[in-house]
């Protein structure tokens, strides 16, 4: 016992001990519990829902990893699939015409192996439609699957015989599900699903037949990296690795805003915690001046003083981060628990990562946000037991908001692995509250002014704001940040939720028509009039190659594997329209007026993916005819809204020249489906796409995103309501003091309450005034930049949350004062 080391180590225990058993440190151990339970079961949360999310997304492809091929795929491939312990499956993909009843239909062939699907189920019917059972596995050999619009088309049902190409199969279930249709015409035309050991038997692909093949493959996470990483550089111009962001651009960017959001709400509670532990940090070390400049008598020195309240606050932060781990882990269960009727069945595991980053999260912001202020400590004189007055000199503004700076953006960037959105939110919040903190130091100076002209409770309020303007000012900060968090959250969630919702209506265009010749146009759009149909925009189509952009072939200017390698391997559509689609928003350049032609607007991914900028010099073929044209504007749009959407749109008269055909959407409800049949059958030459599984499999995926997004954003703010509170109750040590010794010289308790319920009121009022121009500036730029999403100012919160700041702040500040009310003076005093 001797050990010097072991000796301060004892004394920090029995002070510690000391301190917990007079209640010193409940409030920090609470933030700092609330703070590591709310971080730790939201990166559980977060990183359990986004690998369920990316599993069940995974049922877009059928498996974890797809290679599409124009052409089988080479036996090196697959034995290095196997090598690597990788399930597999193929699917055949290719049109062909079933004729039976002397009725004939174009219809999607597709022929699987035993193991299709691997990830996913199909859904299968009898005749009845009664029930509808799950199935692992398609058809057997000798017996085809068919949709149900099949069999009304050519009066079909179960049981009977179908001849496909020269082999005759028997007709035993309808699909209503399958989980992998792909976005080509094959998918969309009504589905044939047969064996694949049928397929040589119907003689239908011959040497030059357009077919599609699709191998799927699944595994441990490590063994598919290892398989991507190793068949990336030997796929040619006919092959590509299929990824649910780059091949569902419109589900891609739902999961990616998702993972966002999920990302902002762990950095809310983050903020919240930071806010609250420096604020009880500070009243902590505020109460421990005395009790250091004693231990200074004794001889203690200031690295020493540090020392032993380090290892206090380290002991407490293990504690109270394995609680809050342990308590985070159950709020996550309970919170699954809750979804559990609207998650999908299989769940991703809680991962053990995700609980020691909520430990390590508790650490970081008791490090970054207690240390400043326990640096003072070290600066406490000894001569404070005789001038109780002596203040110990504060630490460096650099090193106190330095310090938390840097540990809040690493735990930022770590949680959203999101460069852009941290400098976002560190770079505008930090620049709007200097200036606004600034702002508000400038109106309490001001204010002084008009305090001969209140009344004697508005300017006692008011001065217990201006006595220390300084204190002050960093309360007002301090509430604005925690105001700011819930506003984000709650924000981002409405408009996340309301731009899904927006983009995929009830009555979304469900089925696409194309190759429409001109001469039907008007009879098909009054074909689709007379059957109540609601219809998109008509638009002509011509088919057509990028091959040059200012003279430059474009196979140079495209990088491998990007969006521009895709979009150049293949013909695009190209239209023209005299007007801008409505979906379709000009980011740069502008739309053109009349006919100016030589003219094209293009999408704006894709023109960042080319390098694409205004005025450069494009050149098309089509056909063995070549066409230039001018970029004259830059468009945004969105690609979930299901309507028609182009990479290039050209100005009138400049496509005169080529043939076209129509292409246009509409929404078809399940009870109209037998309406395809008659057009189909009115216009031969027009193909129609039925997209309605895959808009149902979409609005499924984002239903489930929308509700685990708000259970998560009631999380997250009772979370932050119950951090806030722990952080204005940190801050009264001073008011009590001074309300004691207004009722030591006569003041009665109406005056008391009225006074500190108009002073933290003015406090929560002008917090959030700032709130809401912090959120707003940041908001802005947020969406612009990063969410890619359309910011609208919302005026409601500059009513709203002002008010509701005075509401909280003021109530809370009345509670925590209810003990000088309740309790004499004198018994205050020496509480204090």
């Amino acid at each position: 016992m001797n050990n010097p080391f072991m000796q301060r180590f004892n004394l920090a225990l029995r002070l510690l001990w000391r301190d917990s058993r007079s209640g010193e440190l409940t409030i920090l151990i609470l933030a700092l519990i609330i703070a590591v339970t709310s971080s730790t079961a939201i990166a559980l949360f977060a990183d359990r829902l986004q690998r369920t999310m990316t599993t069940q997304t995974a049922e877009f492809l059928a498996a974890d990893l797809a290679v599409s091929s124009s052409a089988p795929i080479p036996d090196a491939w697959l034995k290095k699939a196997t090598e690597l312990n990788l399930a597999q499956a193929r699917t055949t993909e290719f049109s062909s015409v079933l004729m039976e009843h002397e009725e004939m239909l174009l219809a999607s062939i597709k022929a699987v192996s035993d193991a299709y699907p691997l990830r996913g189920s199909l859904k299968i019917t009898a005749e009845d439609y009664a029930t509808e059972t799950v199935s692992q596995q398609g058809p057997t050999s000798g017996t085809v699957w068919l949709e149900k619009r099949i069999l009304s088309a050519l009066k079909l049902k179960l049981g009977d015989p179908l001849i496909v190409g020269e082999k005759l199969l028997t007709v035993t279930r309808i699909i209503t599900y399958e989980p992998d249709k792909q976005g080509d015409f094959f998918s969309f035309s009504p589905r044939a699903m047969i064996n694949e050991a049928d397929l040589k038997a119907t003689g239908i692909i011959q040497p030059g037949s357009h077919v599609h093949y699709f191998f799927q493959f699944i595994g441990a996470t490590a063994d598919l990296k290892a398989f991507n990483q190793w068949l990336k550089p030997q796929l040619n111009a006919s092959q590509r690795l299929m990824d649910i962001y780059k091949d569902r651009p419109e589900l891609g960017s739902a999961l990616q805003r998702a993972e966002r959001y999920l990302g902002l709400s762990s950095i809310i509670v983050i903020l919240i915690a930071g806010v609250a532990i420096a604020m009880a940090t500070r009243r902590y070390t505020e109460r421990h001046f005395n009790a250091t400049a004693l231990l200074r008598c004794l001889g203690c020195k200031q690295n020493e003083i540090l020392w032993l309240y380090s290892s206090q606050f380290i002991i407490l932060g293990v504690l109270a981060s394995g609680i809050g781990c342990l308590l985070g882990w159950f709020a996550q269960e309970a919170l699954f628990q809750l979804l559990k009727n609207l998650l999908p069945r299989q769940l991703a595991s809680p991962g053990l990562l995700a609980v020691s980053f909520g430990f390590i999260i508790g650490m970081s912001v008791l490090l970054g946000f207690a240390l400043p202020p326990l640096l003072r400590l070290k600066q406490v004189s000894p001569l404070r037991v005789l001038r109780r007055d002596l203040e110990p000199l504060p630490t460096s503004a650099w090193l106190v908001y330095g310090l938390a700076i840097a540990v809040i953006t690493v735990l930022i960037w770590q949680y959203t692995q999101d460069l852009k959105m941290t400098a976002t939110i560190i770079g505008v919040g930090l620049g709007t509250l200097l200036l606004l903190g600034l702002l508000v130091y400038g109106l309490l100076r001001f204010s002084r002014k008009l305090l001969p002209s209140m009344s004697l409770t508005w300017r006692f309020g008011l001065q217990g704001l201006l006595r220390n303007s300084q204190t002050s000012v960093s309360q007002i900060l301090a509430f604005s940040i925690t105001l700011v968090a819930m506003i984000l959250s709650f924000t981002v969630r409405t408009d996340l939720v309301d731009n899904w919702q927006s983009q995929l209506p009830d009555n979304a265009p469900n089925h696409f028509a194309l190759n429409i010749f001109p001469a039907q146009k008007d009879a098909f759009q009054q074909e689709l009039l007379e059957q109540q149909v609601n219809g998109s925009r008509f638009y002509p189509i011509i088919r057509g190659r990028l091959v040059e952009i200012n003279n430059t072939p474009v196979q140079k200017v495209v990088s491998k594997d990007s969006q521009g390698e895709r979009a150049t391997h293949r013909e695009l559509s190209l239209t023209w329209t005299a007007q801008l689609p409505e979906e379709n928003k000009i980011t740069e350049g502008k739309w053109w007026t009349g006919e100016q032609k030589g003219l094209v607007s293009v999408e704006q991914k894709l023109a960042e993916s080319l390098e694409i900028k205004l005025g450069d010099h494009l050149i098309f073929t089509i056909g063995s005819q070549q066409v230039e044209a001018t970029v004259a504007s830059i468009r945004s749009l969105q690609w979930g809204t299901m309507k028609p959407n182009f990479y290039m749109i050209f100005s009138p008269g400049t496509l005169d020249a080529f043939p076209s055909t129509y292409l246009t959407s509409f929404y078809l409800p399940a009870s109209q489906k037998n309406v395809l049949n008659t057009l189909v059958k009115k216009y031969p030459g027009m193909s129609v796409l039925e997209v309605d599984a895959i808009l149902q499999q979409f609005k499924t995926i984002l239903a489930q995103l929308t509700q685990a997004i708000n259970y998560l954003l009631y999380f997250a703010l009772m979370a932050g309501f119950t951090v806030l509170f722990a952080a204005v109750y940190a801050t009264l040590d001073n008011r009590i003091f001074e309300g004691a010794l207004l009722r030591t010289l006569g003041a009665n308790r109406s005056l008391l309450q009225k006074t500190q319920l108009i002073e933290f009121s003015i406090l929560g009022l002008v917090s959030g005034l700032l709130a809401v121009i912090i959120s707003e500036a940041t908001l802005y730029v947020l969406y612009t930049q990063v969410m890619n999403m359309d910011y609208h100012p919302a005026f409601l919160l500059w009513l709203v949350i002002p008010l509701t700041g005075a509401l909280f702040v003021g109530l809370a500040g009345f509670w925590g004062l209810r003990g000088v009310l309740n309790k004499s003076p004198m018994r205050v005093l020496r509480e204090l």
